[in-house]
């Protein structure tokens, strides 16, 4: 098997972010596929949209930034986005852009970000160790069009366990006009791998990332892994970064292959208490015990 390249699934709109870099899978983990049986993945690489105002659409949102980068979140609270912290690292403007039940776009300025304190800012995987994890606050509540996920409590991420990934990503490296749609694919969890960092490892049900199937891409960092469906979603994970199939021809691609996820239940702890400190604050105040993974909007900046 050849390597595959890997990148981070948040992009510029101007130039793609981030390095590739390249690496195996163990022989575990790629041993955690077999015994699984192949089922049907709906074709956010073969993801599908929704018209469903009572789905996705009500907690995922996108995530954009002054120097054009995009990404993807989760509403946990009326004016809280849980994303990834490699969204955020930089001290940009951003700005949260929800759907409502007309499927009308919303803007919402964010006034605050924080990373997991252990998130250490790298090029690749294999070199950024720490949570990529981020908090974002928005300056406003969103309204009741809106059912924002309760990440207490969530469950652990089985091997085998099917799950859903939604993001507003593209449905190609080369095709990157084809961001800010809301899709969703199913996939299933293959098991955990050790790079910098421990995280989950989702792919295609069907093809088991033996050749390019659904998965994360460009611009679906920060994005939810779901179980449960409309009505009963539950967030298990959060999007973090993918890589290309094992068969891949002469086009390389860091897409449609392994989907990297950051487990929600490992860090709940963390994410409950400053989700609790930034709920507290007000348009303008100081955010509480500031250091070098937190940052404020400027006042008047949108």
């Amino acid at each position: 098997m050849s390597p595959r390249p890997f990148r981070k699934a948040g992009f510029r709109e101007r130039s793609l972010r981030g390095g590739l870099g390249a690496g195996l899978l163990g022989a575990a983990l790629l041993g955690a596929v077999s015994g699984l049986l192949p089922a049907p993945a709906a074709a956010v690489i073969n993801g599908t949209t929704t018209r469903d105002p009572n789905g996705a659409r009500s907690f995922v949102v996108r995530i954009e930034s002054t120097e054009g980068e995009i990404c993807s979140g989760t509403l946990i609270a009326p004016d809280l986005v849980l994303s990834a912290a490699h969204c955020v690292m930089r001290p940009a403007g951003y700005t949260v852009i929800s759907v409502d039940r007309g499927f009308r776009q919303q803007r919402t300025s964010v006034i605050a970000a924080t990373m997991h304190p252990d998130f250490v800012p790298g090029t690749t995987p294999e070199d950024q160790p720490g949570v990529d994890l981020a908090l974002l606050k928005l300056e406003r509540p969103l309204g009741n069009d809106y059912v924002p996920l309760d990440p207490r409590g969530a469950a652990s991420i089985s091997d085998g366990q099917p799950v859903d990934i939604a993001g507003f990503g593209v449905v190609a490296e080369n095709r990157r006009n084809s961001a800010r749609i809301l899709r969703l694919a199913h996939l299933v969890s293959i098991g955990s791998l050790q790079v910098a960092n421990r995280v989950t490892v989702v792919t295609d049900r069907r093809r088991m990332a033996e050749t390019s199937g659904a998965g994360a891409c460009l611009g679906d960092s920060g994005g939810p892994i779901l179980t449960g469906g409309p009505g009963g979603y539950r967030i298990v994970g959060v999007v973090s970064w993918s890589s290309g199939a094992l068969q891949q021809g002469a086009r390389r691609t860091a897409c449609g292959g392994f989907t990297a996820v950051t487990p929600v239940a490992e860090h709940a702890g963390w994410i409950a208490a400053r989700s609790a400190e930034l709920s507290r604050i007000q348009v303008g105040e100081a955010l509480p015990r500031g250091g070098r993974s937190d940052w404020m909007a400027r006042p008047g900046r949108r």
